[in-house]
């Protein structure tokens, strides 16, 4: 296999500071660094400088045109591709790039999502360049990250509050350090590492079933004799053609310079993990979006379908991502690094407890950041946690938790040892923390790891919801600072007030128990089974509040984002379920009606023969296929009526709780009856591949 030449070739895509420095004076880089490094605005000299430059390497790199890159509300990316050509004038063409192109484009505002904030007939948005995050060039494009907003100034995509998000964690956080006496940092950002996962399988299969192509997922499907019981495929042999898939994928994942760290296959069969290494949060969001679109197109390449969706396939494990969020200064620390002894670290328990404060008073929010109809397939199945949120923190910090709750001293102990056996094999030290696999929010070391993030959705959300429920306690522990005679005894007294005040959050135990359901409704915990209860929540008048305080979404804002999700709810339910009518109608009765018409074939054989056909098979099977084939005929038939009723609902919300409570039912009886038919049915009259042959797709 071809090595892969990291001097040369990684971030060979993307247009970085190296590249930027080689191409541009001295006088216009150090002004590009400056600006950035403070935060305002380019002028329009430099921005000409850059322009010229980064159209120069990207022309060199093959680029013919350029599009401003951006993350709308739908989830996705969007892009609109412009040539870099302009007529000279003499029947022939230059190549231009100007700095007015590059830092600010415009788009049509109307058609993507925006919450009512833009009427069709208001069409003009504009998007604007985050010199933050890096241009590359993809399939003969410069890509150009920006912001996207409406012609009023609101944002309608998911960068502009991320970066909002990220100031008003750094604006809080530094007023914190200056209070403890830090007079030498001058940053604070959050980083983030992403693990991804996703199901792999044949093109061929994928072709066959409509529901896949139309929903990402599987609306009809059997058990199969072998899912993944066995647990045989968790971290085992990398089937050698996704083994090359994966190559290709890291291979191309490095030319844009994305941290691609580890690969493994997950626990369900076709299921895999890609894991980065962390970087700052803006970028994170950016590679992770590149790393989905990347995922897919490799995949075709190889000749086959990558799947994204949070739960493609009925009783095996679904997909998500998990956000490792952490806190760290321009000088290398991490804010979260509990050191040997995290009881006498002040510092490490007053920015501990702050984010237990937030994640209590703000579950609403988290589970709202990771909700959506597709990951609530997901969320408090075997494989992802529930949707009460949580906090594991370990079996020691929680004893120092007691000790500083009770007033007595805690002990520091030494890390345990961990003995294989006798001679060459080493002792290991245990970690200071487990890894709990049912909690949504874990902390593992020097970080949080927030798992409910489904794996189809933009951690935008979950960062913007994190970054800013943090600064929110920050903000109230700087005002107590401030005002403190004391500044040791004010820190001791807020630690030991978020503990007790919000200790209820944390559980180390099995969120999957019963047992765990009922002590969540004891303390008083939020549970959220569903998009629509969730949200709900988000317009209360502490959360817009929130968001307004650290100026992070406008109430318009926040209220435009409330219909868009109960929108998109509703729509990926009606395209399921109108995929799911075709299908049955069109696919599963007619496969249904000529294999009874063989079974009956059989059975007027019989009876001229004389045979006795009292308590016959062909007898059963044909009773079976008729009162299944009656019952799915009925099914589909409500199903139907409810989609004509629901499509009557006037508001978004009536129409989102008619979805979950009746056209979600529908679906399932539907299902139920039509995968009883697929079990009884002879597989060679099957319309479509079932979930052995999907599952088993990519044989080697």
């Amino acid at each position: 296999m071809e090595s892969f030449d990291f001097k040369n070739r990684f971030a060979e895509n993307v247009f970085t500071d190296v590249e930027m420095k080689k191409r541009m004076p001295e006088s216009a880089y150090s002004e590009y660094q400056d600006t950035v490094a403070k935060n305002r605005p380019l002028p329009l000299s430099l921005a000409n400088e850059i322009a010229k430059a980064m159209k120069e390497w990207a022309i060199e790199k093959g680029a013919t045109h350029y599009t401003h890159w951006f993350q709308p509300l739908t989830g996705v990316t969007a892009e609109k591709h412009d040539s870099f050509i302009e007529p000279d004038g003499k029947d022939d063409v230059i190549l231009k790039f100007t700095g007015k192109a590059l830092a600010r484009g415009e788009s049509d505002a109307s058609s993507l999502p925006n919450g009512g904030l833009r009427t069709t007939f208001e069409a003009r948005g504009y998007t604007a360049w985050d010199p933050t995050s890096k241009a590359f060039v993809r399939d003969g494009s410069l890509y150009i990250p920006t912001v996207f907003c409406s012609y009023g100034g609101e944002s309608l995509d998911k960068k502009t509050p991320l970066l909002r998000s990220v100031e008003a964690i750094n604006k809080q956080a530094m007023r914190i350090l200056r209070l403890l006496g830090d007079t030498k940092t001058g940053k604070v950002f959050p980083t983030v590492g992403v693990e991804q996962e996703y199901f792999l399988i044949d093109k061929s299969v994928y072709e066959k079933r409509l529901d896949l192509a139309n929903c990402g997922r599987t609306l009809f499907g059997a058990k199969p004799p072998k899912g993944q019981e066995i647990e045989d495929h968790y971290l085992g042999k990398i089937k050698s053609r996704v083994w090359d898939y994966m190559a290709d994928l890291d291979k191309e994942l490095w030319k844009f310079g994305v941290y691609a760290k580890t690969k493994h296959n997950e626990v369900a069969p076709a299921q895999h993990e890609l894991a980065s290494v962390y970087t700052t949060t803006n970028l994170a969001v950016d590679h992770n979006q590149l790393i989905m679109s990347v995922m897919k197109s490799v995949a075709n390449r190889h000749g086959m379908v990558c799947l994204l969706h949070e739960k493609p396939f009925e009783g095996v494990n679904g997909s998500g991502k998990h956000n490792n969020w952490s806190l760290a200064t321009d000088l290398g620390e991490n804010l979260f690094d509990p050191t040997d002894k995290p009881s006498d670290n002040k510092r490490f328990l007053l920015f501990f407890t702050a984010v237990v404060s937030a994640v209590d008073k703000y579950q609403d929010l988290l589970r709202i950041s990771a909700t959506s109809a597709s990951n609530d397939h997901r969320l408090g199945g075997s494989e992802a946690p529930p949707a009460v949120i949580s906090m594991f923190i370990g079996d020691d910090l929680s004893e120092v938790f007691t000790a500083i709750e009770s007033g007595t001293k805690y002990q520091d102990r030494d890390a345990d040892e961990v003995e294989f056996c006798e001679g060459i094999l080493p002792h290991l030290k245990k970690d200071k923390t487990d890894r709990n696999r049912t909690s949504p929010f874990a902390f593992t070391g020097n970080k949080f790891e927030f798992r409910m993030v489904g794996s189809n959705m933009s951690v935008a959300d979950a960062n913007i919801v994190l970054n800013t429920i943090v600064a929110e306690q920050f903000m109230i522990i700087a005002d107590k600072l401030e005002k403190a005679e004391n500044i040791e005894d004010t820190i001791d007294y807020l630690i030991v007030k978020a503990i007790r005040r919000h200790g209820r959050i944390i559980f180390n135990g099995n969120n999957y128990s019963e047992e765990w359901k009922k002590e969540a409704k004891r303390r008083g915990l939020l549970s959220l089974a569903t998009t629509v209860d969730a949200l709900e929540h988000f317009v209360t008048e502490k959360n817009v509040s929130l968001f307004e305080r650290h100026e992070v979404f406008t109430s318009a804002e926040v209220e435009s984002r409330y219909e868009i999700l109960l929108e998109s709810y509703s729509k990926a339910i009606d395209v399921e379920a109108r995929t799911m009518v075709h299908i049955a109608k069109r696919q599963i009765i007619p496969a249904v009606i000529a294999f009874e018409r063989v079974v009956a074939e059989t059975l007027n054989a019989k009876q001229a023969l004389t045979l006795g056909l009292k308590n016959s098979a062909e007898g059963s099977l044909m009773i079976n296929l008729s009162k299944g084939l009656d019952g799915l005929y009925t099914a589909v038939s409500k199903l139907e009526y409810d989609l004509s009723v629901g499509a009557e609902k006037k508001g978004s919300k009536e129409k989102a709780e008619f979805d979950k409570s009746v056209i979600l039912a529908d679906m399932r009886a539907v299902r139920d009856h039509a995968d009883f038919l697929e079990s009884i049915t002879d597989k060679a009259l099957w319309p479509f591949p079932n979930y052995t042959e999907i599952l088993n797709s990519v044989m080697y």
